[in-house]
């Protein structure tokens, strides 16, 4: 049966808002979107009395959620979980992350997933293996004993997931161009993080198949006046998408802010790096047998190492409207529409229009959510 939607405002293909838009989701998807000169009054339907949508968002990493992280419970039990959580802040698809780990775990990773997909698990898009094909020179909070190269035994494993996107995140000075080239030409997402590599390094690496990379200017080689590193191939490169961690602790503001301006508009994505501490009442998880302490808002170990993130998408959001100076929906367009192109899967996901999944998040006349939609499921906070 349909769902109609009325007197919503959607956000414009610039920086400004649609009003008195209505949408039609059946099957999950949106049918039919119309807008009208004034407010519509229609028995029966949903009336958002002009309340603003965002896209629902889109993570691309995501380590864990609700008390759960991945790499503990690689299991459709933890996927559920982690989903649940992160759907309660409006990302409605998502890439659970493993963290450096044995072949074995990241074996039931992949079959979880691909169970996720089978059973019908809503928000699941895929799978984001992050290491442990790294460079030990920027492990941040990766276990080294876990680092290893891509042999044809990983290579398979990598290319095994038989349901939605994998991303791999590598450090391509610890392997080749022709390994790469395999990964992209199996489909395979290719990021470059937790890197040492030279800019010469980083441009080959581009040339041959990576076109992202995992949480920018965080476990790589900055840039600097004589070797631009990673980060100066990165902003220089206009095909491939940065990942960024906008929560006041990663990256500074200003830092973020001249990125912004130096790399290709539509490039820069928001990623959370969540950890267990999000959606969940206990703030301190395990982690490679250290005790991680989440506390207003940043996730260290004992010494003060960053440990992943307890943000949030939709903080990641509205910090990116108060710390960058973006829009509304601009912000919004780098949680939902820039991922899902990055991921190849802007046909279906990564924006409100008809044909694509009726996932929106509801912003409140303060800015705050106010619900979540999911494959036209309503969802209130």
């Amino acid at each position: 049966m349909a769902t109609r939607i009325i007197n919503a405002t959607l956000p414009a293909t610039d920086n400004g808002w649609l009003h008195n838009a209505s949408l039609t989701i059946g099957g999950g998807k949106i049918t039919a979107l119309d807008f009208s000169p004034t407010p519509v009054i229609e028995q029966g339907a949903v009336d958002l009395n002009g309340a603003r949508l965002l896209p629902g968002f889109i993570d691309t990493q995501v380590n864990g959620g609700g008390g759960v992280l991945f790499n503990d419970e690689p299991s459709l039990a933890g996927l559920r979980t982690i989903s649940e959580a992160h759907r309660a802040f409006g990302t409605t698809g998502l890439l659970p992350t493993l963290i450096s780990d044995d072949l074995a775990v990241m074996e039931r990773a992949i079959a979880a997933v691909d169970k996720a997909f089978a059973s019908g698990l809503p928000g699941i898009l895929g799978i984001h293996l992050e290491g442990p094909f790294l460079n030990s020179e920027r492990k941040g909070v990766h276990n080294p004993d876990k680092f290893r190269l891509i042999d044809n035994n990983a290579l398979n494993l990598l290319c095994s997931l038989q349901h939605g996107v994998t991303l791999v995140t590598l450090a391509p000075e610890t392997t080749t161009p022709d390994i790469i080239k395999k990964l992209r030409t199996h489909g395979v997402i290719v990021a470059a993080g937790h890197t040492a590599a030279t800019y010469g390094q980083t441009r080959l690496a581009l040339d041959n198949g990576v076109t992202s990379f995992t949480h920018l200017f965080n476990a790589m080689t900055p840039m600097s006046s004589r070797e631009p590193g990673v980060v100066g191939a990165a902003l220089e490169d206009t095909g491939s998408w940065c990942g960024i961690i906008v929560d006041g602790f990663h990256v500074h503001p200003a830092t973020l802010r001249n990125a912004l301006n130096a790399k290709a508009k539509g490039k820069m994505i928001l990623v959370t790096d969540a950890m267990p501490s999000v959606g969940a009442e206990n703030k301190r998880f395990q982690l490679n047998g250290e005790t991680i302490t989440a506390e207003g808002g940043r996730c260290a170990t004992a010494t003060g190492t960053l440990a992943g993130s307890d943000l949030d998408m939709f903080s990641a959001v509205s910090n990116t409207v108060d710390k960058l100076r973006c829009s509304w929906p601009e912000a919004g367009r780098m949680a939902s529409q820039y991922p899902a192109e990055m991921l190849g899967l802007e046909k279906t996901y990564g924006a409100i229009s008809c044909g694509k999944s009726a996932d929106f998040v509801v912003l409140n006349e303060r800015d705050q959510l106010q619900e979540v939609w999911q494959q036209g499921v309503r969802y209130t906070q």
